[in-house]
């Protein structure tokens, strides 16, 4: 099943270079994409939604990145905090019945659990946690790369709750717009990514009522339901994102190749072999890139049992797509040559975003750590 109609895509890929130029959010993609069920389509039917699947949601959304990766990126936020609710909801939690419902209802998810300078990311947080003496929790710090800050009306945050120096727990937490308690810097001018609009968030003392605490737990990586949740369709759908950035490159590459001439040999450039090597190259890498990426979600939707070696094998197949998409746009320039520098070529835009797939969460210095230690075990005193 589909919700992403070739029309639609067309629609959407044709505001791209605008919204991206602008610096403005695609108010007018989010329209399309509620009008067609989009914000549901990974919800189960059971609540509301359209019960695709995560290897089905992760395919529609190489689509849709391949029509905008900035709009695809935006909207990937909440479809995973929607996979979250599914995880939770299958571990007997009701807090993920609630996202589910409401996002069947409409409600838009963003995602707030960065922080500036804190490499834990998921595992530990700076963002003080208050208990409110009943039940609830108000959150008081700074998050980055709030995606989708001009529209969501729930945020799935975190922070830590330091009551008890000696037992600090993590508190993980849906808030609401209209419970307030928070403020968006207009400080989202980057170079690509544009129209995620991922400004940062100061939580001022945004309150969460004791129905809207997802989970509390210890510091650090864990198969918590809310920690796995998060961690695993972060990384499925990132990966599957990134991987239409790649998919377009090598599109937009063939069809330039094919009317670019040769001064010198007096032909298309899509007869010669160093340029048919390098888009073939492109397309090997985005081939094994793809099958990675379904497999991990085909794996997840089957519930298979890695026990910890999920966090690792999770961060490896994010970190395969978007390398071979950088590697796949790279190429992509390489072959179209000089006319894509210009801010007008698609290519460059695909550039500039792919980009992003550099530090998202896990960057290479953290993958190449956890697979050291599962290859090496954990590094060991010196005598």
């Amino acid at each position: 099943m589909t919700f992403l109609t070739d029309d639609l895509l067309a629609r959407i890929h044709a505001r791209a270079a605008e919204v991206d130029a602008d610096n403005i959010f695609p108010d007018a993609d989010l329209a399309d994409l509620r009008a067609v069920g989009y914000l549901a389509a990974f919800v189960p039917t059971e609540f509301g939604g359209g019960g695709l699947s995560l290897e089905e949601i992760a395919n529609e959304q190489t689509r849709l990145a391949k029509a905008s990766p900035a709009t695809a990126l935006g909207i990937n936020m909440h479809q995973i905090i929607v996979g979250v609710g599914r995880h939770l909801a299958a571990n007997g939690n009701p807090a993920g019945e609630t996202i589910l419902r409401e996002a069947a209802a409409g409600e838009v998810f963003g995602f707030a659990i960065s922080e500036p300078g804190n490499d834990l990311v998921l595992f530990g947080s700076i963002t003080e946690a208050r208990p409110d003496g009943a039940g609830g929790y108000t959150f008081h710090g700074q998050k980055v790369f709030t995606s989708l800050a001009p529209v969501w009306t729930r945020l799935l945050t975190f922070g830590a709750d330091r009551t008890d120096p000696d037992a600090v727990r993590n508190v993980f937490a849906i808030l609401t717009r209209d419970a307030g308690g928070f403020e968006i810097a207009d400080d989202w001018d980057t170079l690509g990514m544009r129209a995620t609009q991922s400004n940062s968030t100061k939580l001022t003392g945004a309150p969460a009522a004791a129905d809207r605490i997802l989970q509390v737990v210890t510091p650090g990586p864990s198969l918590e339901p809310i920690v796995f949740g998060i961690f695993s369709h972060f990384e499925a759908l990132l990966a599957a994102t990134y991987l239409g950035i790649g998919d377009r490159a090598i599109e937009v590459a063939a069809a330039h190749v094919k009317k670019r001439r040769s001064v010198k040999n007096d032909d298309v450039y899509a007869n010669d072999p160093d340029i048919r090597w390098r888009l073939a190259d492109a397309a090997i890498r985005m081939n094994s890139a793809h099958a990675e990426v379904t497999l991990t979600a085909r794996e997840l939707d089957e519930g298979r049992e890695y026990g910890m070696l999920w966090l690792p094998k999770l961060s490896a197949t994010k970190n395969a797509a978007a390398e071979a998409s950088l590697h796949a746009v790279e190429q992509s320039i390489r072959a179209c040559g000089g006319s894509s520098y210009s801010n007008s070529h698609e290519l460059s835009r695909l550039y500039r975003d792919v980009l992003a797939g550099l530090f998202q969460p896990s960057d290479q210095e953290s993958l190449h750590g956890a697979w050291a230690n599962v290859v090496l075990g954990p590094v060991t005193p010196k005598a």
